[in-house]
């Protein structure tokens, strides 16, 4: 009886930390804002640091994107007749949003290894890229102004 409580916490306490790791790597943990945060003058620097954006060996990414729409508009590109060429990616196809999202672009302008990094903000309008599954966005791809 014991031994199945303890496999019972433990499928629970590995289940939990899946959980954990998808929702830190979905769509909208990584590049969703809305409504847009608004953390001070060092916009970039603060969301980057609270949702813990690196590469994946530590280092600064040198270029981020916030978009500032709610996250049914942002599943709805994917059903977007505009389906084109990843790009970087010939064989996968992204789909681009029919109309302008308000975002953000971080740009690293100092630093390299992830905390020690900081920002340049520059507010943009633009179409999204994003890949998409049966269950919606997947990755963001991109923009175009």
């Amino acid at each position: 009886m014991v031994l199945m409580v303890i496999v019972y916490l433990l499928l629970l306490l590995w289940e939990n930390e899946l959980t954990e790791d998808v929702m830190l790597t979905s769509i909208e943990h990584l590049h969703v804002d809305y409504p847009q945060n608004t953390a001070p003058l060092r916009y970039c620097n603060y969301m980057i640091l609270q949702r813990v954006i690196r590469e994946p060996n530590h280092t600064c990414k040198k270029l981020h994107v916030f978009i500032h729409e709610r996250p049914q508009k942002i599943n709805s590109v994917c059903t977007s007749s505009k389906k084109k060429s990843c790009p970087n990616y010939s064989e996968i196809f992204c789909f681009q949003s029919e109309t302008r999202f308000r975002m953000t672009v971080c740009q690293l302008i100092d630093g390299t290894r992830y905390p020690a990094c900081r920002y340049h903000i520059s507010p943009i309008e633009g179409f999204i890229l994003v890949t998409c599954d049966d269950l919606g966005p997947v990755n963001f791809q991109g923009y175009i102004e």
